[in-house]
This record gives structure tokens, sequence and C-alpha cells, in this order.
């Protein structure tokens, strides 16, 4: 893998001054976890998460001057949800060039959506921590391409929530997607709201947003993005529910 980390650079139009910060945004915890001393993403994840939103705010600001700010809130979401993040993730390549433990690998860690959409916000972290605002910027909306587009398809139909029941109702019935508020941050004016979605007892996936509404259905987009093209099979604990 190691070897292959300089053609991320060649992707992304820039070379980091300081290669062990992309190194470090691409180990995976589970990773680091063998190797004591080694520190994972997670830090960088955080900043990057940060830095996304200032800039896809910022962007979407001036590119819809005349939307409210519930529009604009709700098309960030989008561009941030972790789903969204995945297929970017997986577009530039990082899903071969995460540092994963085997067994997390074996696993399937490779295609995790919480993976890959941590391991973009991670990248974006150290891009940030390397150069400056202006040049996460470009990078960064070179790799979102055209924003307009990229969301007139994700807005199209869009209803994640309504999809995911579909996805689930034929085996599961019509209660068994359930949305868990895990924690809410910041002042009343200023809410972030962070929520998982379950099938029955098994955790799909999280989302977080301005709204619960917001940030149920960023859980549910993750959901169907980690769920995939085909119907999920019951959950074997609960499997006898189905019937």
């Amino acid at each position: 893998m190691s070897e292959a980390i300089p053609e991320l650079p060649a992707r992304l139009g820039y070379a980091f001054r300081d290669p062990a910060l992309l190194a470090r945004a691409l180990t995976h915890p589970s990773f680091a976890a063998e190797k004591p001393g080694l520190e994972n993403n997670q830090r960088l994840e955080f900043l990057g998460d940060a830095v996304l939103q200032i800039l896809l705010a910022e962007t979407l600001f001036h590119l819809f001057p005349t939307e409210r700010e519930g529009v604009l809130s709700k098309r960030r979401s989008l561009l941030v949800n972790q789903g969204f993040l995945a297929t970017l993730a997986r577009e530039i390549g990082l899903d071969a060039l995460l540092r994963l433990a085997d067994a997390e690998d074996k696993a399937g860690g490779r295609q995790r959506v919480s993976a890959l959409g941590d391991a973009f916000e991670a990248v974006v972290g150290a891009l940030y921590l390397d150069s400056d605002l202006a040049t996460t910027r470009r990078v960064v909306l070179d790799i979102y391409g055209d924003l307009a587009g990229r969301l007139a398809a994700t807005e199209e139909g869009d209803n994640p929530k309504g999809r995911l029941q579909e996805r689930v109702q034929p085996l599961h019935g019509n209660h068994a997607v359930r949305y868990e508020v895990i924690s809410t941050e910041g002042e009343d004016h200023a809410r972030s709201f962070h929520v998982e979605v379950f099938l029955l007892e098994r955790p799909l996936g999280r989302g977080h947003g301005t709204s619960k509404k917001l940030a149920e259905e960023a859980a549910a987009r993750a959901a169907l993005a980690a769920l995939g093209p085909s119907a999920p099979p019951p959950p074997p604990e609960v499997s006898s529910l189905a019937n």
C-alpha cells in the first residue's frame, strides 16, 4: 500500500509537503491498534468534517444566491453525508489505499461506508493542515466537480427514509426501521443532531444534521449505501420476526 500512496496526490492535483499526514489520513483505527504509537485518522477526520462544512456552506451560499437557509442546509447535508462521501472516496481510489488490520480488511472494512467517509474527511483535514484553506477549497471542489449537477442527481426523487422503508418492508414489515438520536451538540440556536438508524436491532447507518429530520435523512442515506443494490438479509438474531 505504501507504494500506492503517491498515486493519490496525482489524483488530487496536490503534492503533500508532509507525506506522513496523508499516510495518517489513510490509517484506519484497526490498523493503528496493532501498532503501538501509530496515530489513526480520527483526529484528522474531525478536522476535515469542519473544513468540508465551511467550504460547502460558502460554495452553496454563492451558487444559490436566492435560496433560503433551510434549503441550503439540506443541500449541504446531502453533500457531506457518509454515503455521498464514500462515493467520492471510491472515485479517487481511497478504498484501495486504506490501511486496515487484516481482520478488518477480510471482514469487508475496505468497502464500509463509514470507513470510506471517515477517510475522505481525514484526507481533507490533512490537506488543510498541509496547505491552506484556498488550496483545500480548490482540491475539494475539483473532486466534487459539477456541484449543481451532483445535487440535481441526488435531489431527484430524494426521499431516503422512504426508499429505505421500501427496501426493508418486504422482508421485515412496516415497523422494522427505527431512528435514534445518539447525541446533540451546540447551543439551541446552532444545534447539531447525530442519529443512528436500526433495522430491528441491527445498526445500519449514522448521520448528522442541523435538525433531527436532516440527521435522520442522512442516516437513511448511509444505510442505503451500506446495503448496496440488493435487499438486506434478515438479521440472524431476529430473523424469526420476519415470518
